[in-house]
């Protein structure tokens, strides 16, 4: 509504496209009564704030800024906001760092099922009220040169040479909502690529995020989906410099990560040498562990702290990135991110190098937690530190006369040969994760 629309109490009330509409994101069902105050011929909405959801719990009775008077009353029903309803979501969640602690800082998971029409949905704000929205909440970066707005981002290149690195993440397959949150889908999506850049041996830069959701979803899970992203990027020293948004029938997302090398030559998976030590920085099973015990149908309440950090691994795992760049600096020989299984990775340096791997399952111990989770489930914890994926640990191989940087622990050695032993033989469990298996 605008200058000259003349409403007046109880008059219908016209629900406007959140997209299109400049002023539409600031209200959604305006369900006018003849109780409400309303806009006169002589008030002026504020326009030029479409997608802006910086003041949504603002005085104005948890409405954005409309540019009026306090004594503006309209009914919002359907307006978004933890201020307004105190909920956000239709879906229950479960992990994060700790257990029943989503990591924004949201109340436990059993807390957060809401009615589906207390929240703002996708399609009803619109693409490019979503687009507006996610802009907000891009923060700046040295290394962006240009940002999300334009045709296509600018990323500095000092080096002269860029990183790339690129994932696609498809509902029940990576992730299940009913699982995670999403600030904790967002961060992983963002980690496992951000992996990826450490791996060569490169800092991380910059993100990519190409995002694909269901018009009924929320629009603020899209938005925490993409607060997941930004936070975790800020862990690695990198930013979210743009992407794109569609519609599709389940979440999907394509994530390229962008690095720079620092004049560095990339570390390979090529480069492993006979008499070669193997190291690993990262835990390797926890992943595993906590997709074992969601499976098994456990979670939130079910778990105490101990068992809780497995499943917080599982869905929002937290490599250390500065681990990559030092072991380049260190004189690593080859080096790969454990997204598939340790045995699957190290069959790829393995391969690649033309040598044989030969892993002591004696350097793999066990934490407390994964113990106890493989008692529990009556399972073998070395399957899970073997062919479980999805820890993002990084695995690399050094001369033997190398001082390894702190946080890596040699398990294994480099021979004359094929593929990956365990213990000097075959360990036939230690399969790993295949897309099409």
């Amino acid at each position: 509504m605008h200058d000259g629309a003349g409403e007046r109490s109880g008059d219908a009330g016209y629900t406007l496209d959140l997209g299109d509409d400049e002023a539409a994101k600031v209200v959604h069902v305006v369900g006018l009564g003849p109780d409400d105050h309303v806009i006169g011929s002589r008030d002026v909405v504020g326009l030029g704030h479409a997608g802006d959801l910086a003041d949504a719990e603002g005085h104005v009775g948890c409405l954005p800024d409309l540019g009026l008077d306090e004594n503006v009353c309209l009914h919002h029903e359907v307006l978004h906001g933890g201020g307004c309803h105190g909920k956000r979501y239709s879906r229950a969640f479960a992990g994060g760092p700790a257990a029943g602690q989503d990591p924004a800082g949201f109340p436990p998971a059993k807390n957060w099922a809401v009615r589906q029409e207390d929240v703002i949905t996708v399609a009803e704000l619109g693409e490019f009220g979503l687009i507006a929205a996610i802009r907000e909440l891009l923060p700046a970066a040295d290394a962006i040169l240009v940002g999300a707005g334009d045709d296509a981002a600018v990323v500095a290149a000092p080096d002269g040479r860029v990183v790339a690195s690129t994932d696609l993440l498809v509902e029940g397959r990576h992730f299940r909502r009913d699982w995670a949150g999403p600030v904790d889908v967002g961060a992983k999506a963002a980690a496992q690529n951000l992996a990826d850049i450490a791996a060569m041996g490169a800092v991380p830069t910059a993100l990519l995020a190409g995002v694909a959701v269901p018009g009924d979803l929320s629009a603020e899970w899209v938005l925490d989906l993409i607060r997941g992203m930004v936070a975790e990027c800020a862990r690695a020293g990198a930013a979210v410099a743009g992407g794109d948004i569609s519609s599709a029938d389940e979440v999907m997302l394509g994530i390229t990560a962008l690095g720079s090398l620092g004049a560095r030559p990339p570390v390979t998976r090529s480069g492993a040498r006979p008499g070669d030590l193997v190291a690993v920085n990262g835990r390797v099973g926890w992943a595993a562990a906590g997709l074992a015990l969601l499976q098994a149908g456990l979670s939130g309440a079910d778990l105490g702290t101990e068992l809780g950090e497995l499943v917080a691994a599982h869905v929002r795992p937290r490599p250390d990135y500065r681990a990559g760049p030092e072991a380049a600096m260190a004189g690593a020989t080859a080096m790969i991110d454990v997204s598939d299984g340790l045995v699957a990775d190290l069959r790829h340096i393995a391969t690649g190098s033309r040598v044989c791997v030969d892993v002591q399952s004696a350097s793999l111990a066990a934490s407390p937690a994964v113990t106890a989770a493989a008692r529990l489930l009556g399972v073998d914890w070395l399957d899970w530190a073997l062919a479980g994926g999805e820890d993002h640990a990084l695995a690399a191989t050094f001369s033997p006369k190398t001082m390894l940087p702190d946080g890596w622990v040699v398990v294994g050695t480099v021979r004359e040969g094929a593929g990956v032993l365990v213990d000097s033989a075959a360990r036939r469990a230690a399969a790993g994760w295949d897309h099409f298996r």
